[in-house]
Formats: structure tokens, sequence, C-alpha cells
């Protein structure tokens, strides 16, 4: 009594830990694996072996892992965004590893904050440049200004990002011109001008994006459509580079909600979505960049998501649905 005592309480110990699907995936993989057992259904068979491949394709995906840190010691860095969230902690991630550094984002006092922590923080090089990258002048002083102190680029990390303007409707043309100034076409003159000098370092580009990329969702046209550009853009430049023998890696980071106390506070009450912890998934953009990914997805059920957008459109709507509050969303 004892011995079957135990073999219980190790049982429900077992499906605790792999939890309801792993547990029906064990259970039935014996059925599916010997000859001797008796037939199982053709149907439940198929949907074993797919999860078991599609199991098996996430694993390897996810578990091949050649970052090295000592790669980004001395790398020259210019990184926009960094005065807060997830820009704020890149900076300190490529700080401590001894990355020389130029930051950049709009508001000096906050940059000047995070240049002194960097310096704490072990890197060689710390300069910054306060600029709105609404202003169409603005991207070809940011990278002349790099360029000047750093000898070149070894990497050209784009994290900035701006919401719909005071004042303005969110699907007005005001607001969608001004968003595809910040959110895209500052991208492509930063991309433009810094891509001779990565050619020299054969470096990488780093583009920080959001889901709204791939995937849309309601309420968010003006937002999306910059997003979904910055897709199609570097998606093409890729390819471009690759077909003329550019040494240049391209990673396309796709991120959830940022966190930062801005995004909170313009999603309150209308999304119900938790924000990405900074350091955690600017350790994955600095991974990947770092090992020329061609993308990177945080948290990783993006990439699910990512996938199944086309092959399964309503249960994609139905998952969008649990995350907004309609009624909230509209009445924005």
């Amino acid at each position: 009594m004892e011995e079957r005592g135990q073999g219980l309480e190790h049982l429900h110990q077992t499906r605790a830990s792999l939890g309801e699907w792993g547990w029906l995936w064990a259970r039935s993989l014996p059925a599916v694996l010997s000859p001797a057992a008796e037939p199982t259904h053709p149907g439940w068979a198929m949907k074993v072996l797919l999860f078991t491949g599609l199991g098996a394709l996430f694993f390897s995906y996810y578990w091949d892992d050649n970052f090295d840190p000592a790669s980004l010691q001395g790398a020259r860095v210019l990184l926009t965004g960094a005065s807060a969230g997830v820009g704020e902690e890149l900076a300190y991630h490529y700080a401590r590893l001894g990355s020389h550094l130029v930051l950049t984002a709009h508001t000096e006092a906050l940059l000047q904050k995070v240049v002194g922590n960097c310096r704490k923080l072990g890197a060689p090089k710390v300069f910054f440049i306060a600029a709105d990258m609404a202003s169409p002048e603005v991207p070809e002083r940011v990278v002349q200004f790099a360029l000047d102190k750093l000898g070149g680029l070894d990497y050209l990390v784009l994290n900035h990002l701006g919401a719909t303007p005071a004042g303005t409707r969110s699907r007005s043309v005001q607001a969608t011109r001004w968003l595809l100034q910040v959110n895209f076409l500052s991208y492509v003159q930063l991309t433009s001008l810094a891509l001779p000098s990565l050619t020299d370092s054969k470096g990488s580009l780093v583009v920080v994006s959001s889901l709204l990329g791939p995937v849309p969702t309601s309420f968010s046209s003006p937002y999306s459509a910059a997003k979904f550009a910055l897709d199609g853009f570097f998606g093409s430049l890729r390819r471009e580079l690759d077909v003329q023998d550019v040494n240049v890696a391209i990673t396309m980071c796709v991120l959830g909600l940022r966190d930062r106390a801005s995004t909170a506070e313009g999603v309150r009450g209308v999304s119900r979505a938790k924000a990405a912890p900074g350091p955690k998934a600017a350790l994955a953009v600095i991974r990947g960049g770092a090992t020329r990914a061609p993308g990177v997805f945080y948290p990783w059920r993006f990439h699910l998501l990512c996938l199944l957008r086309g092959w399964l459109p309503h249960p994609r709507a139905w998952f969008i649905r649990q995350e907004l509050n309609v009624s909230a969303a509209a009445a924005a």
C-alpha cells in the first residue's frame, strides 16, 4: 500500500510538471510508437506527431545560442531612443559589455542620467546628442555626430518610437504623417546614412519594432502602418544586401508592450496586455544583434502568433480581443 501511495504521488507530480498538454502527449506516445499496442485513431496520432514536430522545431530554434559577450567589447554602437524603457536597458547592457556608445533621444535631461549610469557600469566611451526624430534634418546630424565621435559604426540600433502627438486625432492625416516620420522615415534616413560605415565594418542593423508590424490590431491604424512599413523596408533591404554580397546583418526585433511609463499611460484601460520586462527584452535584442539573427521575438510566443497570422485568422482575432477593452478603445 505504501509503494502504491508513493507511485500515485509521483504520478500526480509528473502530471503537474508536464501540464495538461504535455501529460496528454506523454500518455499517447506509447500508443503511437509501440507496434504491440492497440491501434490508435489516425487523427489523434497525426496531432501528436504534429505537436511533437512543432515542439522539436521551437526547441532547436530557441536552444541554439552562440552569443559571445566578448564580441561586444569595444564595439561602436549608435543607439536611438535611449532615454527610457527598453532603450535605457539596452544602453546599460552595452555599457556592461564594454561597448563604445553614442546615445540619442528626445529629452536631454534623461539622456544625461543614462550616460552617467553607463559610465558607472564601465562603458569606455559614452557620448550623447539630444534629437527629435520628427524633424527630417535631424537623422543626418545624429549619424555624423556618431561617426565623428566613434570613427565608425559596428551597430546601428534603431529603437526610438513616437505615439500620437497631443491634440491630434489618432487616425487624422496630421497624426499619421507625424508617426510615419518618427517611426519609419527617420529609420530609413538613419540607415541610409550609416550603411557605408556598417559596410566597411561588416556591422549590424538592429531594428526594434513591435508585434503591430506583422500582426495588426484594432484602433492603431497609423502606428501599425509605420511598423508594417519597417517590416517591408528592412525585409527588402536584407534581400538587396544579400544579392550584392554586402556583409551587413539586419535583425528585426518584435517586442510586446514597452516597459515605460508613457506607454503604460497611453494604453491604460484600453489594453489588458502586460508590458515585457525591460532588462530581459533588451538582452534578447542584444543577443539577436550580436549573433546576427534575422529575427528576435520577445516574449517568444509572439513568434507563434506571427506564424499563425495567415493560417488561422479567426483564432488570431479572438486572441487579440482578449487583450483589448473594445469599448474603452473605441471611445479613446
